[in-house]
């Protein structure tokens, strides 16, 4: 006999971000500005019935924040270059620029995702989610590429930075608005486990750390030693690397139905725990893009009831559904142990 339920109501360990106090002022800034991740109105969903499309808003609404902040730290750094005429500043403003565009591919994934199951697609349209996710990864590497190239130019030819005040005022922008979103989006992306927004949170915060090299290559300058520019930018090209290959492989994970070993362990070890259990034979789990899917067969006494039956199933999906909050369905198959 085997029985299904879906699970969509339950949120208890989903913060990815925690609501302790916090000596980061970027996040007190984010606390301020009621950013999505950064306020503490979620509690109201806990009575929702529908858990799937409130992570859909979150996302949909936190991407669009990204999209827009990110589009006006663009526009104030044009009118920064227009004002100085730094062709190192354009540079970066056009990656910049780039950057803010690649949220679209992620937003429109969360738009189709709202798209009901269907015959042809029976899982949804979630996967979509993690296509863009490669896209994202893509763009990153293509960063440390870029920062990379950049840099060994900058250090085999040396270019003197003019307008210093302006390309400092351009970078502080760059950084600050950058940074938010990073903050923004891999908080939300750890909550509503999405992996793809996870890694369109770390191309922002790389793009944060590119703006602040742009920082430092002004005081480099302005204390005589310019070299310390693409000295910097090498190293963080370097680290941007490090950043592409931890995308890379949870991108991978995802595409391949790779979940975390120990979570696995912690659901089996919840439903050995339910009374009635004797043993869980199998478990298997998927994440169709933050939403996550699974078969358990678990054994039970060969005298337990169909009734009897029937609530240990519920028992045991109940305990799932704390241990994964994502869970949007579990199918639990019961036989009975052997006498």
């Amino acid at each position: 006999m085997a029985h299904s339920h879906k699970q969509s109501h339950h949120h208890h360990h989903d913060d990815g971000g925690h609501h302790h106090h916090s000596v980061n002022p970027l996040v007190k800034v984010a606390q301020a500005l009621h950013l999505p991740g950064f306020t503490h109105d979620h509690s109201h969903a806990d009575l929702a019935a529908d858990r799937a499309f409130l992570d859909n808003r979150l996302a949909v609404r936190t991407v669009w924040i990204a999209l827009i902040a990110l589009g006006l730290t663009t526009a104030l750094q044009i009118v920064i270059y227009i004002a100085s005429g730094s062709v190192a500043l354009l540079a970066d403003t056009v990656h910049n620029l780039g950057d803010a565009l690649n949220s679209i591919p992620l937003l429109f994934a969360f738009y189709v995702a709202r798209r009901a199951a269907n015959k042809r697609y029976t899982y949804g349209y979630g996967r979509l989610e993690d296509i863009a996710g490669v896209f994202i990864v893509i763009s990153i590497g293509f960063s440390a590429a870029y920062i990379i190239y950049e840099s060994v130019q900058r250090l085999l030819n040396p270019l003197p930075l003019e307008n210093l005040e302006w390309i400092a005022l351009a970078a502080l922008v760059g950084f600050v608005g950058n940074e938010l979103v990073a903050l923004m989006q891999i908080r939300v992306g750890r909550r509503i486990g999405s992996d793809a927004m996870i890694a369109d949170g770390q191309h922002a915060l790389i793009d944060g750390l590119t703006s602040l090299a742009v920082l430092i290559a002004v005081v480099g300058t302005l204390i005589g030693l310019p070299i310390l520019d693409p000295i910097v930018g090498v190293v963080i090209g370097f680290a941007i690397v490090g950043i592409t290959w931890n995308a890379i492989k949870a991108i991978w994970y995802r595409m391949m139905d790779a979940v975390d070993p120990h979570l696995v362990e912690h659901v089996e070890a919840h439903a050995r725990g339910v009374d009635g259990v004797d043993e869980v034979l199998n478990l298997r789990l998927r994440w169709v893009g933050h939403r996550m899917y699974g078969v358990m067969k678990i054994a039970v006494p060969a005298d337990t009831t169909l009734e009897a039956s029937g609530e240990i199933v519920r028992a045991v999906q109940h305990e799932a559904s704390h241990v994964i909050p994502q869970l949007e369905e579990l199918i639990v198959e019961v036989v009975q142990s052997d006498t």
